[in-house]
């Protein structure tokens, strides 16, 4: 009996569908790995994800937004930009409405980095 239980498994189509020739003891070499093997893999999955996420976690927080009050010193329409006091210029969407915007109007631009440039998310004219 006990060799029976290692044979190499055969499956053949019946029908269409598979069946095989194994005995209802039957177990794998795969399955008689110990628990310690099975543990420590997944232990070392998970370590490996962790400090994954660690490493990525840095990233994330920098695109944080940022807020600046100014005065508007030039407004762009044509390169979507605007140039504050500060002497920073900061994109805009396209959909970017610049009604009421000219040099002199004091304002509180948030904006976020993105591949060097300053894009304004929002922007909000100060009296």
């Amino acid at each position: 009996m006990f060799p029976d239980l290692w044979r190499k498994p055969e499956i053949v189509i019946i029908g269409g569908e598979f069946r095989h020739n194994l005995p209802a003891n039957y177990v794998s070499k795969q399955d008689t790995r110990s628990v310690n093997e099975s543990s420590i893999s997944m232990r070392l999955l998970i370590a490996a994800l962790l400090a994954t996420a660690s490493i990525l976690s840095p990233l994330a927080s920098s695109a944080q937004s940022v807020d600046v009050e100014a005065t508007i010193k030039a407004v762009d329409t044509k390169k979507l930009s605007i140039t504050l006091d500060d002497g920073k210029t900061y994109k805009v969407p396209e959909e970017f409405n610049f009604d009421g915007l000219k040099s002199g109007v004091k304002v509180v631009v948030f904006y976020t980095v993105v591949d060097g440039n300053r894009m304004i998310d929002d922007l909000q004219v100060r009296q």
